[in-house]
This record gives structure tokens, sequence and C-alpha cells, in this order.
């Protein structure tokens, strides 16, 4: 596989795996499957229903689509759909088109419009968020605010956070506003700031930067009309600060807009944070690791998710392969783990639940594998299907939901 220094090594994990290692267990392992279908262009797929899933993959250059039925959870692979960088990519929620993030020179996020029936993408648009070149790209994450009127950008190689304004089409404006994160830790990957994730809180006064690099989480303001983001006068953003050497790399809001999760990727632990939405404060709540008791060798924490209801919280591991299912409380959002299942391949590099609730993709990178787990509404419970397609090291899924007759998404 291509892992060409242009992207961000913020991404690597500890000891990844060698190729004999993954072989081995994807040959002890029954859930990781050959593609349903033969790969097929989508240019030439009939039309079909069901939702799209679109696919980044790490370092190959390629965007991945699959069809996907929720009502019974059968995936169908429409194979490669463009052939772009594709670090991170992001979907419009209601319009047909999809963003993705490139590791190219200058910060490049490309705009395509999709085709429902096909599942192949157009070329409509591209955004260049670098004000100065870095002479390495490496976009870690791009992300939508909750109104889709501005697109989020972590520029992990550049230290940055950025801004771009979404036209109502979906098209990209040009970039609005750009925050510059200060600091290093003491691992070997810590040598400057590295934003990995940019979120808006619920008040839409507040951006949150995860910078692995820095060992922080930068609180800048935000303004929900320009979409600007600014360090507050007079001391700089506000920040909360991991113990050395974490690594933060993903937040995600409770629901109830008072507590805060992080993911920090090289300790694999991940803290409950009380978030005081009038000063743009996170206090520490809880800390609990991610791996197994008794762990040894590579420690890696990667993805984090929310169900929908707030009930439930959902981490990947990738040291251990592993997904792990925490409950949550309603008031204080303290965790408590519930469930540790294999991811059903290799470095499960990121996962992403279905907006109906009922089901969860894995892109298993180093296994080349998006693995399909149901979701049990009541209990947040994972159970393996055994279903999967393969896409060359797959990164990140974003979801093109198909519309009922009102045009509201079906889930």
């Amino acid at each position: 596989m291509n892992t060409s220094s242009h992207f961000p090594s913020g991404d690597r994990p500890e000891g990844r795996p060698s190729r004999r290692t993954v072989l081995a267990t994807i040959a002890a392992s029954p859930a990781v499957i050959a593609p349903l279908l033969p790969a097929t262009r989508a240019e030439a797929a009939p039309e079909r229903h069901g939702d799209l899933l679109y696919i980044g993959t790490w370092g190959q250059g390629q965007v991945h689509a699959v069809r996907f039925e929720s009502d019974h959870g059968t995936m169908t692979s429409l194979g490669r759909v463009a052939e772009v960088s594709s670090n991170w990519v992001a979907a419009h929620p209601t319009r047909p088109v999809l963003y993705v993030a490139g590791g190219e020179q200058g910060g490049l996020v490309r705009v395509l419009r999709i085709d429902g029936a096909s599942g192949a993408l157009r070329q409509i648009g591209q955004v260049e968020t670098e004000s100065v070149p870095t002479g390495t790209g490496g976009l870690s994450y791009i992300g939508l605010t909750a109104a889709a009127d501005a697109l989020l950008v972590a520029d992990f190689a550049a230290g940055s956070a950025v801004a771009v304004a979404v036209d109502a089409d979906g098209r990209l404006g040009g970039v609005v506003s750009r925050v510059q994160d200060t600091g290093s830790g003491p691992h070997p990957r810590q040598a400057g700031p590295h934003p990995h994730h940019v979120v808006v809180d619920p008040s839409r006064r507040f951006a949150l930067v995860a910078d692995f690099g820095a060992d922080r989480v930068f609180v800048y303001d935000y303004d929900r009309t320009t979409h600007r983001l600014s360090a507050g006068p007079p001391d700089g953003p506000g920040a909360y600060a991991t113990a050395p050497g974490s690594g933060p790399r993903r937040l995600a809001f409770h629901p109830n807009g008072q507590a805060v999760y992080l993911l920090n990727e090289l300790t694999a632990d991940i803290q409950t944070l009380r978030w005081d939405a009038a000063r743009g404060v996170l206090t520490l709540r809880q800390v609990l690791s991610t791996n197994a008791p008794g762990h040894t060798g590579a420690t890696s924490a990667a993805e984090l998710a929310v169900s929908r209801d707030g009930h439930h919280v959902y981490v990947s591991n990738r040291g251990e392969n592993t997904l792990v299912v925490f409950s949550a409380d309603a008031r204080t959002g303290r965790l408590t783990e519930i469930q540790r299942v294999p991811c059903g391949g290799v470095t499960p590099w990121s996962f992403a639940l279905h907006p109906g609730g009922r089901w969860l993709f894995v892109a298993n990178e180093a296994s080349g594998t998006v693995n399909l787990f149901r979701v049990d509404p009541e209990s947040g419970r994972l159970t393996d299907t055994g279903a999967g397609v393969a896409v060359p090291a797959p990164d990140c899924i974003a979801f093109h939901v198909r519309a009922d007759a009102s045009g509201r998404p079906r889930f």
C-alpha cells in the first residue's frame, strides 16, 4: 500500500501491523469477507434504490462507493467512483454533494456532485485552504456545521483550523477564517501543533479543536453568522490540557449539550468533560481506558461517535482491533463500558453510525474491508453481521441518504 510522506504522520498508529500479521488476522477472522459483488464502476451501474456510502482510501487516491439497503442490511459494491486524494470525506445532509479532503500541498477540498441513480461523482469545484503551502499536505478532518452553512477543516500538517463558507446549493465559497494552534508534546509525532478534529458547540458560540500535537483542546470563539473563528482577546484561545503524550484525536458532544467526550489516540483513553457553554470551559469528569485489562503492545484509539439519543458512545481501538461500547448517563454523561467486540478486520481507522441508528460500518484500513454491524437500539450492543465489501485502505465513511416523497431522509 502506498503510504507516501505527503499524508499526515499523526494518523499512522504506533506499531502498525506488518502485511504478514494482517494476512494472518484475516485468515483467522470469519467476519472479513470478499466483496459481495465484483467491483464495478458506478457509471456502468443501473439505477438502484438504497443509500450511498462514500469511502475514502488512505494513500490510494480513490473514493469508493457502496449501495446500502437499510431495510435488509444489504451492501453492493459500486467500486471506484473518483480518483482523487481522500484523507477524509463528508456528505451534505440535504444536497447531492460530497466533500473530499486531500493530502496534496495547499490543503485542497474538492466538491463533487452525486448522481443518486448510479453513485457516480463529478467534480464541480475546489478550495485551497492553506494560506501558505506547507510543502506537505495533510487535512485530517472536514465536517459540516449542524446548519450545513460552513465546512470546518482540521489541517494536521499546517497546524491550523479553517472555516469555509457553504452556499445554499452545497458549493463552497471562500475561506472565511483561519486560526493557528500552538504547542507540542513529548512524543516524536508531537513536534508541533497538529489539529485532528474541529466541532462547533450546540450554542454555536465556540469551536473546539482537538490538537494531537499540542495535547490540547483549543476553544475558539465562533461567529454563527459569519462563521469566523477567532482566538478571543486578550489572552488567546481557551484550552483544556490533556496528559502529556495523549494525542487528542476526536471530540463529540452529548445531546444534552453539557458533556463532551474526548478520545486520545496515543494513550487510547476516553475522557468525559463537563462543558460550560456560558464561558467556553471544559472540566474533567472521568477518564476510562479503551484498552482491555492487561493490554500489551501497540496502543492507538481512532474513532468516536455518540448515538442520536445519547444513550451510547462508540469507540474504535486500533491497537486491539476492537470496538468498545459504553452506556452514557443521561444527566452527567458519565460512561460505563458494556461491550467489547472484534472489529471484523485489522486497524479500524474509522467507523460511522448510519443515520437511522440501526447499523454501524467499520473502515478496517489494514485489512481493506468495510464491515457491517447491527446496532441494538435499546441496549446499544453491536452484532457483527458477517457482511462486508473490499475497499483498498478505507479510512472514512460518509452517507448520502435517499429521501422519501416529501424530500426528507428515509430512516
